[in-house]
């Protein structure tokens, strides 16, 4: 016959299995995942927040400077009483032709 004791020394020893297994469910899970989505942000070639910050201040550096020379520019112009020419309207883009569509 069984006693209380054996009992609850019983489902105390199961429910203490089932959390061992289920935490290594969880461990693996979380493995698995972090595995998964590493590999993904490898795919998609992402830059590091270093890289961007560098290429944003050089940009941010090259058009102060392209400013810079534009008002030296149109300071020589007014100096010498040249006109300056008139403004580039912006590049329009380009539509691209796909095998689906009509070109």
């Amino acid at each position: 016959m069984v006693t209380r004791p054996d009992i609850a020394k019983e489902l105390s020893k199961a429910a203490s299995d089932a959390v061992k297994a289920l935490s290594g469910l969880k461990s693996e899970a979380e493995i698995f995942a972090k595995s998964k989505l590493e590999r993904l942000l490898a795919e998609m070639k992402l830059v590091t927040q270093d890289e961007f910050e560098a290429v944003k201040a050089m940009a941010a550096k090259a058009r102060a400077e392209q400013e810079r020379l534009e008002a030296r520019i149109a300071a020589l112009e007014a100096k010498l009483g040249v006109e300056p020419p008139p403004a580039k309207p912006k590049a329009a883009r380009k539509k691209t032709v796909g095998p689906d569509s009509a070109g």
